[in-house]
C-alpha cells in the first residue's frame, strides 16, 4: 500500500521547544579545526623565487607546514594553468608519493569523516592518476570524475574510522599510477581538507531510523557549490553517509546551493541506473510498519523524468518523479510488515540515468526518510531550519 501528497517548505512547523532541543542536540556535532594548514596556505618554509611559479617542487630543506611526505610533491599556486578552489594554493602527489598528518581524536570515541578536494593536475590530460586515503579504519580510491560538475575540481567524502579520547589518527594521501607511462598520467592535487567528528547516533521516538534526514554526513567547505560526491561504501557503519551504504555515485548536497526537502542536507542520485543508498534496521517480527520519504529535484537544471524503486522489507515499489530541474518535492509513504528475517533492508535506487544540457550527471534527491511503527502513538514533528537560526540569534542576545 503506498501513498503521497504534495508538500511545501512553508508547511514545516515545529513546535517551540522542540526546536530547542534540536539545536543545543545539533551544536554538539560542530566540526573543529583538526588538521593543521588543511588548505596548504602556510607555504613551504624556505619558498624561494617567483611565487606565482604554479608548481614549486619539495624537498628536505622546502617542507610544508603541518605535513610530512615522501616522493615527488609538489607545491601550487592557482594560475592561468591550474585552477583551484579560492584561487589559493595545493599539493601535488605525484610519482610514487606520499603526504600525510595526523592529529589527536578529541573525546569519547567518534566516527571521524574527511572532506577533501580533488582537482587533475593539468588542462589536457590523457588520464587521470588515483589517489588513495587512507584513515584508521577505511580508506578509499578516488580519481577526477568527468561531467559530475562544472568546477575545474571536485569535494569528497570519506569514512576514516573511529578513534577514542588520547588516540592519534594518522590521514594519508599517497598516488597511484593508472599507466605505465609516467608523462600521460595527471597526477592528483589535493585541497581544503575538513574533518568532522560524530557522536554514536542515538534512535529517537519519532524515527526508528538513524540519520533518516541526511543530517550527519561530512561538513560541507565553501567551496563545494556543486555538492560532495560519495562514492560507493558498502557498510553502513563505514560510510561518509553516517548509518547509509552507498551504491555507485551519490551526491550529498546541501540547502546553500542546492533545493533541500528538510533540513539541511539531502543525497542527490547522480551516477545512474542501481546507484542509491540502503540501510537496515532490527524491528519487531510482524508487526507493521509505515516508511514515508521525501523525493524531487535539486533546484540545477536536471529535467525528466526519474524513476526510484524504494524498498522496504520485502515491499518495493517504482515511484516517478517528473522534473522541470527547478526545485520539487513531493511526499510518499510504504506501508509493510516485517517478515521473519534479523534485519529489514532500506533502500532507495535510481532507475535511471540523467544529464542536465551542460552534460553534468544528475538525478533525482531523496530526504526525511522516517520509519515508524503503526502500532505506536509516534508523533512526526519536522523541523524548520529558519526557526533554529532565529533561536540561536535570540539566545545569544539574551546570554
Amino acid at each position: 500500500m503506498t501513498s503521497s501528497s504534495s508538500i511545501s517548505i512553508q508547511n514545516m512547523q515545529h513546535p517551540l521547544l522542540l526546536s530547542i532541543f534540536f539545536l543545543f542536540f545539533f551544536l554538539g556535532f560542530a566540526s573543529a579545526d583538526y588538521l593543521q594548514n588543511s588548505d596548504f596556505e602556510s607555504p613551504p618554509k624556505n619558498l624561494t623565487g617567483n611565487s606565482s611559479v604554479p608548481f614549486v617542487l619539495l624537498n628536505e630543506n622546502n617542507t610544508i607546514p603541518g605535513w610530512t611526505f615522501q616522493g615527488t610533491v609538489q607545491y601550487v599556486t592557482a594560475g592561468r594553468i591550474m585552477a583551484l578552489p579560492d584561487n589559493g594554493h595545493a599539493i601535488q602527489l605525484g610519482q610514487d608519493a606520499k603526504i600525510n598528518q595526523t592529529f589527536q581524536a578529541n573525546g569519547d570515541y567518534m566516527e571521524y569523516i574527511l572532506t577533501f578536494t580533488l582537482a587533475p593536475g593539468g588542462q589536457n590530460c590523457s588520464a587521470n592518476a588515483n589517489i588513495t586515503v587512507s584513515g584508521p579504519d577505511n580508506q578509499g580510491i578516488f580519481s577526477f570524475k568527468q561531467n559530475y560538475g562544472k568546477q575545474a575540481w571536485q569535494s569528497y567524502g570519506l569514512y576514516l574510522g573511529l578513534s577514542g579520547q588520547d588516540e592519534t589518527v594518522n590521514l594519508l594521501f599517497e598516488s597511484q599510477s593508472v599507466e605505465s607511462d609516467d608523462n600521460s598520467t595527471c597526477w592528483p592535487v589535493i585541497d581544503s581538507l575538513l574533518v568532522k567528528a560524530v557522536e554514536n547516533l542515538v534512535q529517537g521516538k519519532d524515527n526508528l531510523l538513524l540519520n533518516g534526514g541526511f543530517e550527519f554526513g561530512p561538513d560541507f567547505l565553501s567551496n563545494s557549490t556543486e555538492g560532495i560526491l560519495l562514492d560507493s561504501a558498502s557498510s553502513p557503519v563505514q560510510s561518509p553517509l553516517s548509518q547509509w551504504a552507498v551504491v555507485g555515485t551519490i551526491k550529498y548536497i546541501d540547502s546553500e546551493h542546492f533545493f533541500v526537502p528538510h533540513g539541511n542536507a539531502a543525497v542527490e542520485i547522480v551516477s545512474g541506473v542501481s546507484a542509491g543508498i540502503h540501510t537496515e534496521v532490527t524491528l519487531a517480527k510482524g508487526s507493521a510498519y509505515n516508511l514515508e520519504f521525501i523525493l524531487g529535484d535539486a533546484n540545477n537544471a536536471c529535467e525528466g523524468d526519474f524513476i526510484v524503486e524504494v524498498r522496504a522489507g520485502s515491499v518495493a515499489q517504482n515511484f516517478t518523479i517528473r522534473s522541470n530541474g527547478t526545485g520539487s518535492a513531493e511526499k510518499s509513504s510504504i506501508k509493510f510488515e516485517v517478515d521473519p528475517n534479523a534485519t529489514t533492508p532500506i533502500s532507495f535506487s535510481s532507475f535511471t540515468t540523467s544529464q542536465t544540457k551542460d552534460g553534468i550527471f544528475c538525478g533525482p534527491v531523496v530526504d526525511d526518510v522516517v520509519l515508524l511503527s503503526l502500532s505506536s502513538n509516534s508523533l512526526r514533528i519536522v523541523i524548520n531550519p529558519n526557526i533554529l537560526i532565529s533561536l540561536l540569534l535570540l539566545i545569544v542576545i539574551l546570554w
